[in-house]
């Protein structure tokens, strides 16, 4: 069973980055609302982000390395050379954020430790890859992004939580 776990994060994680650079190199910047724009797969990396966490509770920072250059060399292949080249460079850099804040706050809670954590990664991610893949950093843009990648962020923590309390009162259950 924890097998099963570790292998669904990771696919979620590798899916995540794949369809993030997939949507954005077919629909490229798309509207939000609120006057912002996003690239398309502002959504799929939000995702990425809180994927990125559950990876390293169940297996390991070489497993979030390993899913990360994977996903990169997908998406060479499944979108275009430069954004894979883009998302692979803003990733790493916004991993390196994210895990340094995640980590030692990860001791005092999940909410915390994933909420602080996609605060700093996404802000890494969306200036390199912008910037990288060519879409500039225009402030609508940039907004867009960071909007997005909260929305997703905030959602999957959310679901996370109730998920695991469902658990913990299903194995409650199960051992009363």
């Amino acid at each position: 069973e924890a097998m099963s776990v570790r292998l669904g994060a990771i696919v979620a994680y590798l899916s995540s980055i794949v369809a993030a650079n997939w949507l954005t190199a077919h629909y490229g910047l798309v509207p939000i609302g609120f006057g912002l724009a996003a690239t398309a797969g502002t959504y799929a990396a939000g995702l990425a982000f809180v994927a990125r966490d559950l990876v390293q509770d169940v297996a390991g920072r070489a497993a979030v390395v390993a899913a990360l250059i994977a996903g990169a060399a997908l998406s060479w292949w499944l979108s275009t050379p430069a954004l894979a080249l883009a998302s692979g460079v803003a990733f790493g850099l916004s991993e390196l954020a994210d895990m340094a804040v995640y980590t030692p706050l990860r001791k005092r809670g999940y909410v915390r430790a994933a909420v602080a954590s996609n605060g700093a990664g996404p802000i890494v991610d969306t200036v390199v890859f912008l910037w990288l893949a060519g879409f500039g950093l225009a402030p609508l843009v940039v907004a867009g992004q960071l909007v997005g990648k909260t929305w997703v962020t905030l959602a999957v923590v959310g679901l996370v939580v109730m998920a695991r309390a469902f658990l913990r009162n299903r194995v409650r259950s199960a051992g009363a």
